[in-house]
């Protein structure tokens, strides 16, 4: 009876409280509250309640002693009773529990008895508004942990040191500016997703996990060239070992600071230009990017350039010296056309050259925070675009049928603007990750 689940779930609970092993209300339905008899289903193993109404969950949990899988995800929950996930020496509560799924909710927290549910195998916590990632001391055999797409900040090794089990570490979508040197203690990890957050180097020890993916795109890495992300896993990881110094100096970061003082003061990491082919004069809050800048460039090829965070109103007009031996193109920035990976972030650009679409090679750029109303059109022309990041501007729409035609897009960040709605249309770009 849809118009009364809460009552028809109250009397099913009665006729199947000794036999009852599964129960399945998922799929779409709209239960906004849980009846307390439900904790009386104590030979119940698996609890699907996904994609209901529900605010909040009963308390007497812990009375389900043989409850193996529990899902809520796609639910309004904001927090979690502390009885949920208690394990008191008395009644040992939802110690059987394998697989918790907690996804698209509210949660800006999770208790710290979480923490001791001994036999957990799978945690997922995506989509919530969570901003520090838990710490799971006794989750001795955790091998899934899932909590991208939250406002995770930092990363540490009190995080780490505890997740001896882990294989899978999906962390993408959220804030991240590092990762520590701690992540070698996940030797069991095997998959690690770090998409789409603000990292802009990697620690060389990375290297010497045995990782069978790692996903990188959509972070502003300085410090490994884009052509060697594009090749994919294996290549990365062979790149960091071999930055590894033999004498153990600090690996904190896979970057060698050799750096020239300017008669500006300014500061240009000639490593960078020279190995990385990264002419990087980012965070320097400059209305002009100086000439010793490009000077120091001299003869050698550039393929990534980072402006960002500083107050640029134009793009540099000297940009044109870094081309190779082209044929001439109108535009300064449009004679790049090696370019793969464009950073301007932290500026104050309202519009782009039309000319950008001679970009044949562009595959990411990240224009958060400037003056954008709206998505700059010769974006929809750039056909090897595969991530736009475009946040905290003033984009008031987007064109779902331009945004069709661009068939390599995977990645949109449209956070913090002006939209007033999303078109359905949206839907209709099926390779959006």
């Amino acid at each position: 009876n849809a118009a009364r689940p809460g009552e028809q779930l109250k009397n099913l609970t009665k006729l199947g409280r000794n036999q009852m092993k599964i129960l399945s209300i998922n799929s779409h339905n709209k239960l906004k509250i849980l009846p307390e008899e439900i904790t009386n289903l104590r030979n119940l193993k698996g609890l699907y309640l996904q994609h209901n109404e529900l605010t909040c969950i009963p308390e007497g949990f812990e009375q389900l002693f043989n409850l193996e899988d529990l899902d809520l995800s796609n639910n309004r929950l904001s927090s979690i009773p502390a009885s949920f996930s208690s394990l008191s020496t008395e009644i040992s509560g939802m110690k059987r529990l394998k697989h918790l799924d907690c996804n698209s909710n509210l949660l800006e927290t999770i208790p710290p008895e979480l923490a001791s549910m001994e036999s957990l195998e799978l945690l997922y916590l995506r989509r919530n508004k969570l901003r520090f990632l838990p710490e799971f001391p006794s989750c001795k055999l955790l091998k899934e942990l899932h909590v991208g797409e939250n406002q995770i900040e930092m990363l540490g090794a009190e995080h780490l040191k505890h997740l001896n089990s882990i294989l899978v570490l999906d962390l993408r979508d959220n804030k991240l500016k590092s990762v520590p040197d701690e992540i070698t203690l996940l030797q069991s990890l095997e998959r690690l997703d770090l998409s789409n957050n603000d990292i802009s180097s990697l620690p060389c020890s990375l290297g010497k996990l045995h990782l069978k993916f790692l996903a990188l795109e959509g972070n502003p890495l300085r410090t490994i060239r884009r052509e060697i992300i594009n090749k994919g896993t294996q290549e990365v990881l062979k790149y960091l070992r071999s930055k590894i110094k033999d004498d153990g100096l600090s690996q904190s970061d896979c970057v060698t600071e050799t750096a020239m003082t300017l008669p500006s003061e300014s500061r240009v990491n000639i490593h960078a230009i020279i190995t990385l082919k990264t002419l990087d004069y980012s965070d320097k809050q400059t209305a002009l990017i100086p000439d010793e800048v490009f000077d120091a460039v001299k003869s050698n090829v550039i393929t990534s350039v980072n402006f960002s965070k500083n107050q640029l109103c134009e793009i540099p007009k000297r940009i044109v010296e870094m081309k190779e031996m082209l044929s001439f193109i109108s535009l300064e920035l449009c004679m790049l056309q090696k370019l793969t990976f464009l950073d301007l972030r932290n500026n104050f650009l309202n519009s782009l050259p039309e000319e950008m679409e001679s970009l044949v090679r562009l595959q990411t750029i990240n224009l958060s925070f400037n003056r954008f109303k709206i998505l700059p059109e010769v974006l929809y022309r750039i056909p090897t675009l595969e991530t736009i990041l475009i946040s905290n501007n003033q984009v008031g729409s987007v064109d779902p049928q331009k945004m069709k035609t661009m068939e390599n897009l995977i990645t949109l960040d449209l956070q913090n603007n002006d939209l007033l709605q999303i078109p359905p249309e949206l839907g209709n770009c099926v390779n959006l990750r």
